[in-house]
């Protein structure tokens, strides 16, 4: 079977909310021309019916919500910048109840949109129109924990702060750490390839997560849930559901591996008068640091301006135009300490750096950190953000914003760029005081191009979602997509996972 035919993005939308925002995207009235990142026209799925609802109030009783103000919630993202119409919210708690509910979905037609802790930002985690959510919130259970390996096995509703803190008490951490961890669900990282603060240390989840459970859109469980860590045998299926965003199939459980709970953590905070030398600060740290480098997280003078403005919080050192937050984790205190000592001395002997701070206590150490982590929060309380998440080559990744700040001149309210420079990610940010249509078309194409001409990725860890699947082209060769369309016709051949999602309206064949 081929998939329903996509149409046109060309439609027209109105921009509504529940929350009195004009900047939340939903549905609407037709006839205007629009972004390739708004949503095309419905695709024929059904609507539920009362025979429908009765169907899944028999496998989740008590847990298939139509209460208007209790879905509500699933139906808008953390930025508040779509939002999409549902009428149904199902919790199931197993396995087999998520394999009931694809089967009948698949065989009535109906949609459905897998969610976890809808923390995405790119639009892919709430439904686009009526489409069911399926949320996965209550399957939050600790399946298993290997205390020699370190493999953790768990349900895919897992918090990942909570994972956190089950494994600290065991004397291990997660592989990953995000900002959202206090809220983003542990299948929703997997599903969206999500990177964070510790890549540069202990790698991408294609590398930790070991093994997957799933369920594909007819129902059918592909349990692929290994614990090994090495298993050569045939293709290596989990990879693909690994940042397909639940266009192929609805994660229920991961299995992943556990580093152990560094016995010493030291976290700097240094500012840079250049661009230039932050990245020879980098070089410096990664030869002097080695194995006990854990993260090298960058934000430019207006993150802190914003920090420092929306949040109130203090900049601990002299006013720079960089900041890094360097981070090194190892088994030893003494070892560590002098390690950081001689290259504190060498970037502060060569002019490297111009001021910094150096936190071992717990207290200081988030302190630090929340400088980093909050930039996104603070970026909320500025205005409309246009938010870019790029991936470009080490030595490329402030010219953006650089560049960005000259093609706008005053049409943005705020440009500022922070991200994870050991990965050679870029979190790009434009503000404006409201939604500005023409301060949007200012950007795209043109941040998509820019990337594209220094060979980068335009989704380096949040995915494409609802906001860039139309972009896909400027990072991915039309044979690579048209091959993607093909495995999502074979495994989803009526499209009713994540309508909407990730792919292209309009496939290159």
């Amino acid at each position: 079977k081929e998939l329903p035919p996509m149409q046109s993005f060309y439609q027209g939308w109105l921009f509504i909310s529940a929350f009195n925002n004009p900047n939340i995207l939903h549905a609407g009235a037709e006839g205007s021309k629009v972004s390739p990142s708004a949503a095309p026209e419905r695709l024929p799925f059904c609507r539920v019916t009362e025979e429908d609802l009765a169907f899944f109030r028999k496998i989740l009783p008590g847990r298939t919500i139509v209460d208007p103000d209790l879905v509500e919630p699933s139906n808008v993202d953390w930025l508040k910048s779509v939002r999409g119409s549902s009428e149904v919210l199902l919790r199931p708690q197993t396995t087999e109840e998520v394999s009931q509910i694809l089967s009948y979905c698949n065989s009535r037609n109906l949609a459905v949109n897998p969610q976890g802790g809808n923390t995405g930002l790119v639009g892919g985690s709430v439904p686009v129109y009526d489409e069911l959510i399926l949320s996965t919130s209550l399957m939050n259970k600790i399946l298993n924990f290997d205390s020699i390996s370190g493999v953790l096995t768990c349900q895919a509703g897992c918090v990942l702060e909570n994972l956190s803190f089950y494994l600290e008490e065991r004397d291990y951490i997660m592989p990953l750490d995000l900002g959202a961890k206090g809220s983003c669900q542990i299948g929703g990282n997997v599903a969206t390839n999500a990177g964070g603060l510790r890549l540069l240390r202990y790698g991408s989840l294609h590398g930790t997560v070991l093994g997957l459970e799933l369920v594909l859109a007819d129902g059918q469980v592909l349990d692929c849930l290994s614990t090994l860590r090495k298993d050569n045998t045939g293709y290596d299926l989990k990879q693909l559901f690994i940042g397909s965003e639940g266009t192929l199939g609805v994660i229920t459980a991961v299995s992943i591996l556990c580093p152990r709970k560094p016995k010493s953590v030291n976290v700097v905070f240094l500012g840079c008068e250049t661009f230039e030398q932050l990245l020879k600060t980098f070089q410096l740290c990664k030869g002097m640091l080695g194995e006990i480098l854990s993260a090298f997280e960058f934000l430019d003078s207006e993150c802190m301006r914003l920090l420092n403005t929306h949040l109130k919080l203090p900049n601990p050192i002299s006013d720079c135009p960089f900041y890094i937050v360097i981070e090194t984790s190892g088994s030893d205190p003494t070892h560590d300490a002098q390690k950081l000592h001689n290259f504190l001395e060498e970037a502060m002997t060569s002019s490297l750096v111009s001021d910094g701070t150096v936190a071992t206590e717990e207290a200081k150490i988030k302190a630090l950190w929340s400088l980093r982590e909050r930039v996104t929060e603070a970026l909320t309380h500025d205005g409309f953000t246009h938010k870019y998440d790029i991936s470009l080559p080490v030595e490329r990744i402030y010219q953006l914003v650089t560049d960005m700040r000259k093609h706008l001149g005053n049409q943005a309210k705020s440009v500022v760029g922070y991200g994870h420079v050991g990965d050679g990610n870029l979190h790009l940010n434009v503000t404006s005081p409201s939604k500005d249509p023409a301060l949007l078309a200012a950007i795209e194409p043109f941040v998509y191009e820019w990337t594209a001409s220094c060979r980068g990725s335009i989704s380096a860890e949040h995915g494409l979602g609802l906001k860039k699947r139309n972009y896909i082209y400027y990072s991915k060769q039309s044979q690579a997509v048209a091959l993607m369309g093909n495995i999502k016709a074979m495994l989803d051949p009526k499209g009713i996972l994540n309508p909407y999602k990730t792919l292209p309206d309009n496939l290159k064949q």
